[in-house]
């Protein structure tokens, strides 16, 4: 899930978050895999929450977002409107502290990831690296803008495992049906970036101009019309996942009984 905590924050998600859950639907593979490293843990702190996704069954859950709309649609009690460079618990609050695809949203990913690792005995952190290839084709091809974008508000892997003190490192591969709408999500199903709705459900689209995207949509749609995208990108069509930089990053203690 993709959320915010500041950055290109609560301001973006307040206009992008109404339907947010119905193209952001969790994937199964991903939240077993954070499942598994949340595994033992009592008490958990999801900063950048949105609308809750990828929570781990079973645990007591507090949600941290700094966006209204984002938080109306969590559906857990405990709900806190606050930003990951400050977040309003003492030391040691958590079992852990967990935060999925937000931390490209922190004006300050330093101070937001010591505030993790000050109030959780220990962290799980996914994202992705700017500095992974192969990159989705849609920014060589259609909105290189995009590529800009990105590598402006996310912070290289190395650095962000480093400021985590991550002991684990794991990656995902985005399968070719992955459920959860953020921008990679459709490498293999290039026709749905033409659904206005589905680019609304990403920040990344959301902060583009319509004379940007509008233009590069329309080459796409002629090049699915005329079988040019197919004969481009057909060694996608059998694979069943590609790797494209996408990281579970897990640090300090296990959440097993003390």
């Amino acid at each position: 899930m993709e959320s915010a905590a500041t950055g290109s924050g609560p301001a973006t998600y307040d206009r992008i978050g109404t339907g947010y859950r119905l193209v952001r639907r969790p994937d199964p593979r991903l939240h077993s895999l954070i499942g598994q490293a949340l595994a033992g843990a009592r008490t958990v702190v999801n900063v950048g929450a949105g609308a809750g996704s990828y929570e781990p069954e079973g645990a007591d859950v507090t949600a941290v977002d700094p966006s209204n709309v984002m938080l109306d649609q969590h559906p857990g009690l405990r709900k806190v409107k606050a930003c990951a460079e400050r977040l309003p618990f003492p030391d040691g609050s958590f079992d852990a502290a967990m935060a999925v695809m937000t931390v490209h949203h922190w004006p300050d990913v330093r101070r937001g990831l010591s505030e993790l690792r000050r109030v959780s005995r220990g962290q799980v952190v996914f994202t992705w690296d700017p500095v992974h290839r192969p990159e989705l084709w849609l920014l060589k091809e259609y909105l290189p803008e995009i590529r800009e974008l990105e590598n402006a508000r996310f912070t290289p892997l190395s650095e962000v495992a480093e400021a985590l003190d991550a002991h684990t490192v794991l990656p995902f591969p985005i399968p070719h049906d992955f459920t959860d709408g953020f921008q990679i999500a459709y490498w293999r199903r290039p026709e749905l970036y033409l659904d206005p709705a589905v680019r609304q459900a990403s920040s990344t689209f959301a902060q583009l101009p319509p004379s940007v995207v509008e233009p590069a949509m329309e080459k796409l749609r002629a090049d699915l019309d005329s079988g040019a995208w197919r004969r481009r990108h057909a060694d996608l069509l059998d694979k069943e996942s590609v790797d494209y930089g996408y990281r579970l990053l897990i640090a300090g203690e296990s959440f097993g009984p003390r």
